[in-house]
């Protein structure tokens, strides 16, 4: 949600329909061989000394001045709910990723930590309701518009974090590097890491009765705005329809309130050219308000993955996903593991199939999805060493998967556990019913 508009297209030109699907069909997918990695790590930022009290909007404000003054490699962005979000720059290999993130954050939690403030990682703040800490005419949109289709929007702009991998999109040709098959096995392996990182079992302190409570929300929001075209067509073709026949969220003003139409697709918008001809750089913005769980922005952004618990947690799911994609290898075995899960889907789009939907409720706890995790990880730690993964980096994987994959748990169950030692609940909601 802190995505700028891109430099990519020249603003103040309107377009038309034709030279939309062109442009969405030039720019989201840029292929080449698979050379650079990319991770959005998502925080929520909480008091250090007691986390269930909220952080103050003046607090937050403080720290976000501090953080500014420091000098970062990542971007820093500021999330409509006060979330922190580093965003690293393309890196040319995992390691190289791993350690300009690494050094970053280390930099920011200095800088928190003097406040007494700290980062959490979880795919949605466990204990406070949504509320706003931007006030910006963008926001101000966004929530009008989420807010026609329920409260799901709200909790997505303000409580929920995750960890989002950048893959480069392929090569032109075919094969295990190749465009369409990556943007397939993503669609596939996306259900894969829901259930493997679920980390978002609590609302309000109560559990939801799902371990991605995060990944519920997007499903709620709905196909529109939150889904995924079909699998079914070239990639290109099927993400150009999808972008045109999307509601717009809103149209952007020089000044005051961003109109937000109802049911206006940027198609018939470029027909009616009211209330004013779409520009280029509104068809750049429109795309950053679609958020399905493989986003296309030149390369492909994996978006399906909740926030990790720990200061390094976030390592272990960019690690598995690039093995899985950039090793020639280990992406040609993980298709073949993941390819029986397609019939689960029913050809619906992702999220919002069987198939999705038990990831994020069941998590492992779902035996096929336990079936497929563990054979990923043992695929993605012989691929590691490949990708001049440290043994630090390989001896993370191996004891996520250990601690979790093998006994077909996430942290979500970490979080229900403890709040059942302490608090006595989350009985009568267990996840996996």
């Amino acid at each position: 949600m802190s995505d700028s508009t891109s430099d990519c297209t020249k603003p103040y030109t309107a377009v038309t329909e034709a030279e939309v699907e062109a442009l969405v069909r030039g720019i989201c997918f840029k292929t080449g061989p698979p050379r650079r990695l990319g991770v959005e790590v998502e925080w929520i930022v909480q008091e250090l000394r007691a986390p269930r009290l909220p952080v103050t909007t003046r607090r937050l404000e403080a720290a976000y001045a501090a953080l500014r003054a420091v000098p970062l490699r990542s971007a820093l962005t500021i999330e409509p709910g006060g979330q922190l979000e580093l965003s690293s720059p393309p890196a040319a290999s995992l390691m190289e990723c791993i350690g300009t993130v690494s050094a970053d954050l280390d930099a920011v939690r200095a800088v928190l930590a003097r406040d007494d403030l700290g980062l959490v990682g979880v795919g949605q703040d466990p204990w406070h309701p949504p509320r706003r800490f931007l006030r910006e005419p963008r926001y101000d949109a966004m929530e009008t518009c989420l807010d026609r289709t329920g409260p799901a929007g709200r909790a997505m702009m303000c409580t929920s974090a995750s960890v989002q991998v950048c893959l480069d999109a392929g090569h032109e040709e075919p094969g295990p590097l190749g465009l369409g098959r990556r943007w397939w096995l993503a669609h596939q392996l996306g259900p894969v890491l829901v259930a493997a990182f679920a980390n978002s079992p609590l609302a309000a302190a109560e559990p939801t009765g799902w371990l991605s409570t995060r990944q519920l929300l997007w499903m709620e929001i709905g196909p529109d705005r939150a889904g995924a075209p079909p699998l079914d067509m070239d990639p290109r073709t099927a993400w150009a329809g999808h972008v045109l026949d999307a509601p717009v969220m809103c149209v952007r003003q020089d000044s005051g309130p961003w109109d937000v139409p109802e049911q206006l697709t940027f198609r018939e918008w470029t027909r009616s050219r009211t209330p004013r001809p779409p520009t280029r750089e509104d068809l750049d913005y429109h795309v950053t308000t679609l958020f399905p769980p493989v986003r296309p922005r030149g390369h492909l952004e994996l978006r399906m993955i909740d926030a990790q618990p720990g200061d390094d947690g976030w390592i272990v799911p960019l690690a598995v996903t690039a093995a899985l994609f950039d090793d020639p290898e280990a992406a040609e075995t993980a298709y073949r593991i993941v390819k029986p899960l397609a019939e689960r889907g029913l050809s619906g789009p992702a999220p919002h199939n069987p198939l999705w939907l038990d990831a994020a409720r069941q998590g492992l706890g779902d035996p096929e999805l336990h079936e497929t995790a563990v054979a990923c990880f043992a695929t993605a730690l012989d691929a590691l060493p490949r990708l001049g993964a440290t043994t630090e980096v390989t001896d993370a994987v191996r004891g996520y998967r250990d601690r979790y994959v093998v006994p077909g748990r996430c942290p979500a169950d970490d979080l229900l556990d403890h709040l059942r030692a302490t608090d006595g609940r989350a009985h009568g909601k267990d996840s996996r019913t």
